[in-house]
């Protein structure tokens, strides 16, 4: 993913605080050699302050032969996207059809090894985990080693710890667009209303003026 110095995050508080509201992504994997990669949507838990992510996948899927052979793998989640119309973005004073249609986006990719996890109690610990943050309302039987009506479906699945070994974010809204055009591509997300403009309008508006042109530029985030 290429990241322009004023698509950068500010500081790894900005990635850490949007990553917190996402918890589905693609998990890719290197396929065997002379094949394509395994890129699997799926529901993750992060944990930012142990520095990994942790998922499942049922035991019969394919990926796992790759996964074992290359261990190496990115979560990435991309959200807030929206398609910007080529006259949002003219210039000052440019004709409005000059302007380059465009896509804003938010992005997180996780660089990870991954570690699986076949120890029917660590999966069980593994699944509490996660069921603590998609429900924690409860409402379930808890996951343990034996016990109905979960501890028979243990063997169905495998766990996935992603140990997070570097980061790359993007926040590609307009910060480097002259105010005046900024003006505009906001005032058209606002009036247009679509899905995600609300999200891109927020992100515009709060990053503005940080990475301009003649100001100083943001380097891409590492972990």
């Amino acid at each position: 993913m290429l990241v322009h110095p004023w698509d950068a995050p500010h500081d790894d508080a900005e990635w850490r605080t949007w990553l917190s509201g996402h918890d589905f992504g693609q998990l890719a994997v290197n396929g065997p050699a002379g094949e394509a990669p395994f890129v699997q949507p799926l529901h993750f838990a992060y944990d930012p302050s142990g520095g990994e992510a942790v998922t499942h996948l049922a035991r019969p899927h394919p990926l796992w032969p790759a996964l074992e052979a290359s261990p190496t793998v990115v979560l990435s989640v991309v959200d807030d996207y929206v398609f910007v119309p080529g006259p949002w973005q003219a210039p000052p004073g440019a004709p409005a059809e000059h302007g380059t249609p465009t896509s804003f986006y938010a992005a997180v990719q996780l660089r990870c090894t991954a570690h699986i996890v076949d120890d029917p109690a660590a999966k069980a610990r593994l699944l509490e985990r996660q069921l603590s943050h998609f429900q924690p309302e409860g409402g379930s039987a808890r996951p343990a080693v034996g016990e109905a009506p979960y501890g028979r479906l243990l063997a169905g699945i495998r766990g996935i710890r992603l140990e997070v070994t570097g980061v790359r974010a993007k926040f590609k809204y307009a910060a480097h667009r002259p105010s005046e055009t900024q003006d505009r591509i906001a005032a058209g997300l606002a009036a247009r209303g679509g899905p995600r403009d609300a999200a891109a309008h927020e992100h515009l508006s709060r990053r503005r003026g940080h990475d301009r042109p003649d100001g100083p530029a943001s380097p891409p985030t590492r972990a």
